[in-house]
């Protein structure tokens, strides 16, 4: 791509004639000798361009760049503030370039493209941003020793570190990781979802551009079996930090003990919680928040409120309101300003949403809204979709769907609130709404998730960290200065006087 910014109706048309392009970006790899797969529009099945594929042994020349660039210094080494100028720049290049990140993303992964105008995109320059001025802003200690030593505790950056990205939000992550990880001195190698590479690799070309080195910031694009294992067995790379599905979260586990006993740091799935306690004022007030935490970026959304725990004097009323309010979420092209859901990602995500839709008919849940597809040739859609009497034993109750599906569980006493909430192996986040500031103080500290929202649908924002609880992950956070941490090692220096 040029250097100039792309609107979005250039980068729409650039992918009608199928010319997007994303490959490795480790120096002395050539565009042209990279073999690379065709990637597909997920709402209409064309094909939009084409990705490089990975192998063991891209992995492993990015990982020496990367360490070898580590060793010299040429980032690591440099000034705090100067890291901070340089990623400043960047931020400004993105800036300029916004409208074509947006158009990228919702191409490559069907996301409405007024949510990645108005939300992702935003949102992903401001992540970085806030890490670059953060980082000349951290501080080590002094420890408390007598007047016959000084004792320094320090961080430093930890070395080589991988990033391997979802497909949901594929620049949103890219800067939750990218951003804290580049600022505190380390070479970063980012590996994108195979469905989904475009945006990273332009905010890559971007940062090049910006003045970070090729060995600072590098990108291997391909499968997870051809990039991402590699990455993952690497001996010389010191952290992986992944947010996917828990399934492959165990396998980067696996991975480190069968290799160098690397840091990994998981954030995983979630079978995220909504608790409506009957003392609510308005219902009406709730409905909005209601429907962004279940329906949001189609369900494909890890913290996304797909259980809606309701006192059961107030479920019909509330559920009523909340299929007058979709009545806005309106489905189709994700090009359309006027979408609200988009298509799933790739056939094979598609037919899994769709086999949830086929097991809560035949455990009996009762279907009140939606519960259609539309596939073949026309892009993989669901329906918001709201299913009512869904028991803890059910799999829309216990299994992470990551699609517009809403299971509705009705409960008598706060206790049993608390338990249905809490009752899956995820612990990602949770929404509470209730007019008793006691009990919510109760229901947040007794329910077992990495993030709790009182009275609204949030993950909080970049200052709160973010990550969960059981199989949702563990290891480190991601955003807030907690962040940090997962990418830095502590240090004590201790001088004898």
């Amino acid at each position: 791509m040029t250097n100039q910014p792309l609107t979005v109706e250039q980068i729409f048309a650039r992918a009608r004639e199928g010319r997007l392009w994303a490959g490795h970006l480790v120096p002395g790899l050539q565009a042209e000798a990279q073999p690379s797969f065709a990637t597909l529009a997920p709402h209409d099945g064309s094909e939009i361009g084409q990705v490089a594929r990975g192998s063991a042994e891209v992995v492993d020349a990015a990982v020496r760049t990367a360490r070898s660039g580590f060793v010299d210094g040429a980032w690591s080494r440099l000034a705090p503030a100067e890291r901070k100028r340089v990623m400043l720049r960047w931020v400004a290049l993105l800036e300029q370039h916004a409208e074509e990140l947006a158009a990228l993303d919702c191409i490559d992964a069907g996301k409405p493209i007024t949510e990645c105008r108005e939300t992702d995109i935003p949102e992903t320059i401001n992540t970085l941003a806030w890490y670059a001025e953060a980082v000349d802003k951290l501080y080590g200690k002094v420890a408390p020793t007598g007047g016959d030593a000084l004792g320094l505790i320090v961080k430093e950056p930890v070395g080589v570190v991988g990033a391997v990205l979802p497909w949901n939000f594929p620049a949103q992550m890219f800067a939750w990781k990218v951003g804290p990880a580049l600022a505190s001195g380390n070479s970063v190698i980012v590996k994108p979802a195979e469905q989904t590479s475009m945006s990273a690799f332009r905010m890559v070309q971007l940062a090049h551009q910006a003045g970070v080195p090729e060995s600072a910031l590098l990108l291997v694009t391909g499968h997870g079996e051809d990039t991402g294992q590699p990455l993952g067995l690497h001996p010389d790379v010191d952290v992986v930090s992944f947010t996917g599905s828990t399934e492959v979260g165990r396998k980067f586990l696996e991975y480190s003990a069968r290799s160098n006993l690397k840091e990994i740091v998981l954030e995983c799935g979630g079978k995220s919680p909504q608790v409506v306690f009957a003392d609510v004022p308005d219902l009406e007030a709730i409905v909005d928040d209601v429907l962004n935490a279940a329906f949001w970026n189609m369900g494909e959304n890890c913290s996304c409120g797909s259980r809606l725990i309701v006192e059961r004097s107030i479920k019909d009323a509330l559920i009523e309101k909340l299929i007058v309010g979709l009545d806005a979420w309106r489905v189709g092209d994700p090009t359309d300003p006027a979408t609200r859901i988009g298509p799933m990602i790739e056939q094979v995500h598609f037919d899994k949403v769709r086999g949830f839709l086929e097991a809560a008919k035949e455990e009996g849940a009762r279907l009140v809204h939606g519960g259609q597809t539309l596939a073949q040739g026309s892009g993989w859609f669901v329906e918001p979709t709201i299913y009512d009497e869904v028991t803890p034993g059910m799999r829309l109750f216990q299994e992470e769907v990551f699609g517009p599906l809403l299971a509705v569980t009705a409960f008598d006493s706060e206790e049993e609130a608390l338990a249905l909430a809490n009752d899956t192996a995820y612990g990602l986040a949770a929404s509470l709404y209730t007019a008793d500031i006691k009990r919510a103080n109760r229901m947040a500290f007794g329910i077992r998730a990495g993030t709790v929202s009182v009275n609204g649908f949030s993950e909080g924002d970049i200052t709160t960290p973010f990550g969960g609880y059981k199989l949702s992950g563990f290891g480190g956070r991601d955003n807030g200065m907690e962040a940090f941490e997962q990418y830095v090692q502590t240090k004590t220096v201790w001088y004898v006087n």
